[in-house]
């Protein structure tokens, strides 16, 4: 299972979902400046000083076989407007994590968020046959719990003390997840809101 997950894109109504790489690096920061979103300081958002850092991390994750991060592209304008991955990735357990996510400011609230995060749910039920999909978001980063408990994911619980941020705080973690078993009423839910936003 240590090749569980494979590059790939993932394409939907709104968005392509491609795997990031070094040539995504401007895409990355014009996106990350709609909003200057590295302001915020519960989120974890590249910003032109350490953009090289945060690509190349993600890249070192995703050759020892944890991680496949993607650049979200916007169809209608071929612009990237965010970033999401698979990261935590336990092949023999058939668990995977959807995190670091963001989105340029312009893209949020429009759909995009759902569709992304319905791809890679369809993904990993229907063809990596998880058994679970893990969220993790900043006890304080209140708009991504929301967020998260609107695509059908269920809280297990509070990881106190966690992790050290950023700026040195000390971190409590809220840990989501949606099981096999939910995905078939958890699909039905988002097919139907994404349904509400093409029409």
């Amino acid at each position: 299972m240590a090749n569980w997950i494979q590059p790939l894109t993932l394409e939907g109504s709104l968005v392509q979902l491609i795997p990031m790489t070094e040539a995504h690096t401007a895409d990355m920061i014009k996106a990350a400046s709609d909003g200057q979103l590295w302001d915020i300081w519960y989120t974890s958002v590249p910003s032109a000083q350490n953009i090289t850092t945060y690509i190349s991390h993600a890249l070192t994750e995703q050759a020892s076989g944890k991680a496949l991060p993607f650049v979200v592209v916007e169809k209608v304008t071929g612009n990237v407007v965010g970033s999401t991955r698979y990261c935590s990735v336990d092949g023999p357990n058939r668990r995977v994590e959807i995190g670091y996510t963001w989105y340029a400011k312009s893209t949020q609230r429009t759909g995009v968020n759902t569709e992304c995060k319905f791809l890679l749910l369809q993904h990993a039920f229907e063809i990596l046959d998880a058994i679970a999909v893990e969220f993790k978001t900043n006890f304080f980063n209140f708009p991504s719990r929301n967020a998260i408990l609107r695509l059908g994911a269920r809280q297990d619980g509070i990881i106190r003390n966690h992790r050290i941020d950023k700026m040195g705080n000390i971190r409590d973690t809220v840990l989501f997840s949606i099981l096999n078993s939910e995905w078939p009423v958890v699909k039905t839910s988002l097919v139907f809101k994404m349904k509400q936003t093409y029409a």
